[in-house]
């Protein structure tokens, strides 16, 4: 089944050469089916490149899915043109009142900044406690999950003596939890953060469930145990050359950074990166829309600020609420 994105949208077209299935909102309407609606608040710089590596996981499943792109009105974007953001987004002042099945909250490049000190922080602050009510399950990703556990748990964030960068090797931890359904017991993603969350604080919470970590890379994913909300330390959707265009940027401005991690063959810049980590990234939102929202948001979204029934582990049969 389809993502339901604006037909001028550009990662339209990427996604289109790419066999993503893609449908224009004047044939979702005709469609008798109420698909999921999932919001972006996209925080990253690269707007564009972030909205289609999103977009080709979210139309990877068998659900209809209709995308609603929000940013925030008390930052100033300098990489995306002021046209982009007037035609596909909107702001969280313009979605207050409304409910979504769905929310991905991406990551930012902020992350040695005070929470406090981030000039979007009070609007987000305020979006990420709306999402309690106005959302059925919401994936924050990186420093998006560094915000979400620090407003919801009070868990902060430690600078890291060098900065976390490349692919690293995972292992899932609780292999009942259904959003690692179907997964390896170990498995690769990438990392790039200077910023780390405390494997410990996190696992101290009772209202939250560590789902795998990595020996080097330390907490990688945990949820909630209503499936509410789910937290990704890294970024599962990134393409294959991202690290790569990091890594040329930060050489080219001067600045001392190390070859990523298990990226480059032989660990030799020269030669093309490998993607090793994308079925993960398919199969987490794939498993995320599936079992966190499709299966157990209700019919009427007017509900969806009611609490859900517990997260059901692997063994538990569950019912479609949406479709």
């Amino acid at each position: 089944m389809p993502v339901n994105i604006p037909h001028s949208l550009p990662a339209r077209l990427t996604l289109a050469q790419e066999n993503v299935f893609v449908m224009s909102r004047e044939r979702a309407d005709r469609q008798d089916i109420r698909p999921l609606s999932i919001a972006i608040l996209n925080l990253m710089p690269t707007k564009i490149a972030t909205e289609t590596q999103l977009l080709r996981l979210l139309g990877n499943t068998a659900m209809q899915v209709e995308i609603t792109l929000l940013t925030m009105r008390s930052h100033e974007s300098r990489n995306t043109a002021p046209e982009h953001l007037d035609t596909f987004y909107r702001s969280f002042d313009d979605v207050r009142g409304d409910r979504f099945d769905g929310l991905v909250i991406t990551g930012a490049p902020v992350e040695l900044l005070p929470f406090e000190e981030v000039d979007y922080w009070p609007e987000l602050v305020e979006l990420l406690d709306w999402s309690r009510t106005n959302v059925w399950s919401t994936m924050h990703v990186c420093w998006g999950a560094q915000a979400g556990l620090f407003r919801h748990y009070g868990i902060g964030k430690v600078e890291l003596d060098a900065k976390m960068f490349g692919v690293f090797e995972h292992e899932v931890q609780a292999p009942r939890a259904r959003i690692v359904s179907g997964f390896d017991e170990t498995f690769s993603a990438p990392h790039s953060r200077h910023t780390g969350t405390p494997l410990e604080a996190v696992a101290a919470q009772p209202a939250l469930e560590v789902i795998a970590t990595s020996p080097q890379a330390g907490l990688y994913l945990a949820a909630s145990r209503d499936g509410r909300e789910v937290y990704v330390t890294g970024h599962p959707e990134y393409d294959a050359d991202t690290l790569a265009g990091e890594y040329e940027r930060d050489i080219a401005r001067g600045q001392e950074i190390a070859v990523p991690v298990g990226y480059y063959p032989d660990d030799d810049p020269a030669r093309r990166p490998r993607q090793s980590w994308r079925s993960h990234a398919f199969l987490l939102y794939a498993n995320w829309l599936n079992y966190c929202v499709y299966q157990r948001t209700p019919f009427d979204k007017a509900s969806i600020g009611t609490p859900g029934p517990a997260m059901p582990r692997t063994e538990d049969s569950s019912t479609s609420q949406a479709g």
